[in-house]
C-alpha cells in the first residue's frame, strides 16, 4: 500500500497517450498551427471528460514539434476518445505513443 494516499501500487499506475506532430518550422510552429493545437486540446479535453477515461494534461512546443499529453487508467479507451481529433489535425508526420503501465509496454500509432 502507498501509505501517503492509502492506494495499492496497481491503483497508482497511469497509462498515457502522447501525440507528436511535426510543425512547419524548427521552432514553435506558426501562430495558426499553435491555435489549431490549442483548439484540438480543448476538444479532446471535452471528449475525454465526457467519456470519463482520464484527463488531457497539456502540451509542449519546441524544436519544430508539438506534443500533447493525456493520462488515464486505460490507454486504449483514452485513445478512442481522442482519436477523431488527433487524426483531424493536418500536421504530418504525426504519431501517438500509447504507454501501458511501463515504457516496456509502449506502442506507436501513425496518424
Amino acid at each position: 500500500m502507498d501509505t501517503l494516499f492509502d492506494l495499492t501500487e496497481a491503483e497508482t499506475l497511469e497509462q498515457a497517450v502522447i501525440a507528436h506532430y511535426r510543425l512547419s518550422d524548427d521552432q514553435y510552429g506558426s501562430l495558426a498551427e499553435r491555435e489549431a493545437i490549442y483548439d484540438a486540446e480543448r476538444a479532446m479535453t471535452s471528449a475525454v471528460e465526457e467519456a470519463g477515461v482520464g484527463e488531457v494534461d497539456g502540451n509542449e512546443f519546441g524544436g519544430g514539434n508539438a506534443v500533447l499529453y493525456a493520462y488515464g487508467a486505460d490507454a486504449e479507451a483514452l485513445f478512442k476518445a481522442m482519436e477523431p481529433t488527433l487524426r483531424s489535425l493536418p500536421f504530418r508526420p504525426a504519431h501517438v505513443v500509447m504507454r501501458r503501465e511501463s515504457r516496456e509496454t509502449e506502442s506507436r500509432v501513425d496518424l
